[in-house]
């Protein structure tokens, strides 16, 4: 009983299962002679790649369906004679006479002998059944993706050209109040908030005021109704995206204004019709020829003169008054640069009403100017060329943080990608993008043209200064601190020799520069450079000098990559001189 007990009791693991040994000689002899069988030397089976794709008939097989597939199957093989004669002798036939049924031509050797499919047809027909409808769904389902895509690419914005204005001219003459004017017009601002910006400039004896408040939103700005930074606004046309660049007009802001310039594409001068404010802007220490000149320095090309303040019960719209300011102005301009026949146009406007801001008004008030609207003119001017190809240099204009460090600034060349790693310049740091805005609407790429907000991670806020310069880490940018450039002295009472001291304004870098060495004088109309070294330099004249910055500055000769090879000296509070970078030196 005990022995019984222990063969039919279960084994706590197969360590403790005696072995089987050889088994019997019976069945050895059985297997041997299978084996030996075998035609160790038969030729590899070689599939046939034409044969006819096999197509069941779960018992509805008849024998016009048969001969069919014979037929074709015998004209595949007269077809690849090849792979027919390479084939083994005694493989299993395709058809079945005695049974009426299609088997494997080849089974595998752990199934045995094929079944028959009229055994198991009812239930094999179900599942093919099933599988072909899950195919025939498969098959239909991406016509309704290709219609979604087609919807979405037609729901899509058409992509347009981004345009950074900025509105340049001598304090109060209007341009904050233009700005805000053009953002009710193109629907940035609707009409509630308008209202309460008109109660609270009411509430402060400030009612005309209140337009220029959508730009100014610090509220030292808005009690002094100066402007100090740099505002920023945005609207769209049919055509095109505009950013506004709203600089300060004070003569103590004039760096401001000069980093707002740097982004520009486009200037907007804007003028005061007003008796007496017109000729205290366009005075030698007024603001207005400064501007200009900067602005040309900076490398706009295009100048779009409004001559503002024509409702004002002393201009009331008269077209003697836009003339005598437009025959004033022309000259000068012509001097800083610009090309009055293809560079400048007037439009006479009022920032207060709107008229010719967006709608026409030569039917109503100044019948005498029968020219586009402002908003018409900027829409239908011809594509930038930018420099999209190359690889990417975005200049930072400033930075702060905010859950992560953010910098900002314009893509003046190349394309940006998210998640992509990048080099920040001069020091080198690996940085990686994390996201990407542009006007608020986070994007995964950017383009040339395009002001925009980065998140990055790589480098602090401590560590980042305005005038740094993101770019590729295959193709960077330069930095350096002595350079070879060419100067034009705008107005210095006294001479300047080497040893000199100034402030470079280099792109949105701001940095303390020396005069080391005078290495020519340069003729304004031929030219030619002067054989002899020049002891000193003095106004209007134009020299080619070694200037040395007191740290390391993100450049680029101003033949490679004219915007990062123009620049500005000033000294107290003055616009000394403007130059280009010639050569870098160290």
């Amino acid at each position: 009983m005990d022995s019984n007990k222990t063969e039919t009791a279960e084994l706590d693991s197969w360590d403790q299962q005696d072995d089987p040994g050889p088994g019997d000689s019976s069945q050895t002899s059985e297997i041997d002679d299978q084996f030996s069988h075998l035609n160790v030397n038969a030729k590899p089976f070689v599939p046939n790649v034409n044969a006819p794709a096999f197509v069941p008939t779960f018992g509805n097989f008849n024998s016009s369906a048969a001969s069919n597939c014979t037929e074709i199957g015998d004209s595949g093989d007269k077809n690849n004679t090849n792979s027919a004669s390479v084939a083994p002798s005694n493989n299993v036939e395709m058809r079945d006479e005695d049974s009426n049924v299609l088997t494997d031509p080849d089974p595998p050797p752990d199934q045995g002998e094929p079944m028959a499919t009229q055994e198991n047809g009812p239930n094999t027909s179900e599942e093919m059944e099933e599988e072909e409808e899950e195919v025939e769904v498969a098959k239909a389902a991406p016509p309704p993706k290709k219609i979604v895509e087609e919807d979405s690419d037609e729901d899509k914005e058409p992509i347009r050209e981004h345009v950074n204005v900025i509105f340049i001219g001598h304090v109060d003459a209007g341009k904050s109040t233009i700005g805000g004017h053009l953002m009710y017009l193109t629907g940035q601002v609707d009409k509630r908030t308008l209202e309460k910006y008109e109660r609270e400039a009411r509430e402060k004896n400030r009612e005309s005021w209140y337009l220029s408040w959508a730009l100014d939103t610090n509220q030292e700005e808005r009690d002094k109704g100066k402007t100090v930074e740099v505002g920023r606004a945005n609207f769209e046309t049919d055509k095109k995206h505009f950013t506004i660049l709203d600089a300060p007009g004070h003569q103590s802001f004039v760096p401001n204004m000069i980093g707002g310039a740097a982004q520009a594409d486009l200037a907007v001068l804007v003028i005061s019709a007003r008796k007496g404010e017109f000729e205290t802007g366009f005075e030698r220490r007024g603001q207005t020829r400064e501007h200009a000149m900067l602005a040309k320095t900076a490398g706009v090309k295009h100048l779009v003169v409004l001559i503002n303040k024509m409702d004002d019960p002393t201009v009331e719209w008269n077209e003697k008054r836009y003339r005598e300011c437009e025959e004033k102005l022309v000259p000068f301009l012509k001097k800083v640069g610009f090309n009055p026949k293809k560079d400048i146009f007037f439009i006479p406007v009022s920032g207060i009403t709107g008229a010719n801001l967006k709608e026409s008004a030569a039917n109503t008030m100044c019948p005498w100017y029968t020219g586009p609207s402002f908003i018409d003119y900027i829409d239908a001017l011809p594509s930038l060329k930018r420099q999209s190809e190359g690889p990417l240099i975005m200049p930072i204009t400033d930075r702060y943080k905010d859950m992560g460090t953010i910098i900002m600034g314009k893509i003046e060349s190349g394309m940006l990608q998210k998640g992509d790693s990048y080099f920040l310049m001069p020091n080198k740091a690996a940085t990686e993008v994390l996201s990407i805005l542009s006007d608020e609407e986070e994007k995964n790429s950017a383009g040339t043209g395009e002001n925009v907000k980065l998140k990055v991670r790589g480098v602090e806020e401590e560590d980042v200064v305005p005038g740094f310069v993101l770019c590729s880490t295959v193709n960077s940018c330069h930095s350096c601190k002595i350079f070879d450039a060419q100067i034009v002295i705008l107005e210095y009472k006294s001479i300047i020799c080497a040893g000199y001291g100034a402030v470079l304004h280099i792109h949105y870098a701001v940095e303390e520069v020396q005069i080391k060495t005078l290495l020519a004088l340069v003729d304004k109309k031929t030219g030619a450079k002067s054989k002899q070294r020049p002891r000193f330099i003095k106004q209007d004249q134009v020299a080619i000098a070694r200037l040395q910055t007191t740290g390391v500055v993100c450049m680029e000769t101003f033949k490679e990559f004219p915007q990062m090879g123009r620049f500005t000296l000033r000294d107290e509070g003055k616009t000394i001189a403007i130059g280009k970078v010639l050569k870098l030196i160290e």
